[in-house]
């Protein structure tokens, strides 16, 4: 069985990037397992916590990762770049320097925005850090979702269809990444 984190980069309650990545866990096939992994909690990175009186966030959240196999990073964007909840993830479970939780991990990027511009700065954002981290990131298909607030319905269910098959062919190259990587 191998277990995906997913990583949202939004900390709203009902966020749109929340339910992209509830649409994405049901796409995934038989022998994996997905968990969205919280972030919001985690105090912000200052290695003087490293060196004194760990905060408990920063262990849970850092145990909970090494047991995932590979990450789903489902993310909006925020002034053309990543929100800080998502960047300060990356920074806790990088640190203690050399004990990175990330070393290896396949990683997929899927970026959203109400605007024609799909989140399109969030994802190279994310690439450039992911790169330093050492995680294979899957680079094709490119998922950019535009107009998002437009794709799901009251109930917060995908209405789109061809929208639906594109993360499903995400899904599945994420999959053939994964495999390469095992």
């Amino acid at each position: 069985m191998k277990k995906i984190g997913i990583i949202v980069g939004s900390l709203r309650k009902d966020s749109v990037s929340k339910k992209v990545a509830a649409t994405m866990r049901d796409l995934f096939p038989a022998g994996y397992e997905t968990e969205v992994i919280e972030i919001g909690n985690l105090p912000l990175y200052n290695e003087d916590l490293d060196n004194g009186s760990v905060p408990a966030e920063y262990t849970t959240f850092r145990s909970k990762m090494k047991d995932i196999d590979a990450v789903l990073f489902v993310t909006p964007e925020y002034n053309r770049s990543i929100p800080g909840a998502l960047k300060n993830a990356l920074d806790v479970g990088s640190r203690p320097y050399g004990q990175s939780i990330w070393d290896g991990k396949p990683a997929a990027i899927v970026s959203q925005s109400p605007s024609n511009l799909s989140g399109f700065g969030a994802n190279h954002h994310l690439r450039q850090p992911l790169v330093f981290l050492n995680m294979p990131v899957l680079q094709q298909p490119e998922a950019y979702l535009a107009n998002s607030f437009e794709l799901f319905d009251e109930s917060g269910k995908m209405k789109n269809e061809g929208t639906l098959q594109f993360l499903q062919s995400v899904v599945d190259a994420f999959v053939e990444l994964i495999k390469k990587h095992s």
